[in-house]
């Protein structure tokens, strides 16, 4: 897909463009056991030398787990940027998986299928709530070629050419994108089409006034997803999506209990604690596996 830069585009986005570019073409052009070496060198790399992130990320899996050592805590930190950067790797491979051949050598969607059997095969919506944990991107890529087309919120990357190529790969099988600021209005229309709505819901709501416990600390989380759920009286879904053996990926369903819930936001805020504890467990369980770089509990910091 050709791209073409805009008025605005300045040259640090364009470099950052152009490297991301020529990785792509590396990592597509060798086997994915090659590729995989090339994310951990570089997720090393990232860890030892640049030090993205890095006390961010060790202070959070601090006091999230004040039970652990220094040393088991740089040991998840270490595994963490490992697999963001395997996160990269594998977005950049996209698109050599064509099929849905492709997509099962890389993903177990089995669970999935009484998912669709509950929304899609009688016509009636869902809301998916996710994560960044696992590999989200690959999970709706792999879901829509092998299982249907999904409906998926994305927030805009400021690199706008990358955010153009993403989105490109993104809706290659029939998946369609919505940008976060058009969630409400596009997310009520598709689930009332009977379609399937997938939003990560474990960011923090910059504009929002809900404050809750998320990994033992108080923030704010994200109504979104609650309320399109009650508004449209669909069911509502936690979808994560873990690393296995051999670089394969397990995808783990969990209905979330809509039981005495209706429409009010006080409604929306009890399910959105229901789905936000769902997530936990598995982060929990498996602290490598989610997106500790982002800086989940900044508006705690604020109060």
């Amino acid at each position: 897909m050709a791209l073409s830069w805009e008025d605005g585009d300045n040259l640090a986005d364009r470099a950052y463009y152009g490297l991301i570019k020529m990785l792509g073409i590396l990592v597509r052009s060798i086997s994915r056991k090659h590729s995989t070496s090339i994310a951990y060198w570089l997720g090393d790399f990232v860890y030892n030398t640049l030090k993205t992130r890095r006390p961010l990320v060790e202070k959070n899996l601090a006091l999230t787990f004040p039970e652990k050592t220094q040393a088991e805590i740089d040991t998840i930190a270490r595994q963490i940027y490992r697999n963001q950067a395997e996160n990269m790797i594998e977005v950049l491979r996209l698109p050599m998986i064509k099929t849905p051949e492709d997509a099962a050598r890389l993903i177990d969607v089995e669970a999935a299928r009484s998912l669709y059997a509950k929304t899609v095969d009688q016509k009636k919506g869902g809301v998916l709530v996710s994560a960044h944990y696992g590999n989200w991107e690959l999970l709706a890529y792999c879901s829509g070629l092998m299982l249907g087309a999904v409906t998926i919120v994305v927030k805009p990357i400021k690199n706008r050419a990358i955010d153009k190529q993403i989105n490109a790969w993104r809706t290659m099988h029939g998946n369609r994108i919505v940008y976060d600021w058009k969630a409400l209005r596009e997310g009520l229309r598709a689930l009332k089409n009977g379609e399937l709505l997938t939003i990560l819901g474990d960011q923090s709501d910059n504009g929002g006034s809900f404050f809750t416990e998320f990994l033992g600390r108080r923030t704010t989380v994200f109504l979104g997803p609650a309320y399109l759920a009650l508004k449209t009286g669909v069911p509502l879904f936690v979808v994560m999506c873990q690393r296995k053996d051999e670089g394969r990926y397990k995808v783990d369903i969990e209905e979330i209990d809509l039981t005495g819930l209706g429409t009010s936001k006080t409604d929306a805020e009890e399910l959105a604690r229901r789905y936000t504890s769902t997530m936990e467990r598995y982060i929990y369980r498996h602290p490598e596996e989610w997106l500790w770089l982002h800086n989940r509990w900044k508006r705690t910091d604020q109060l």
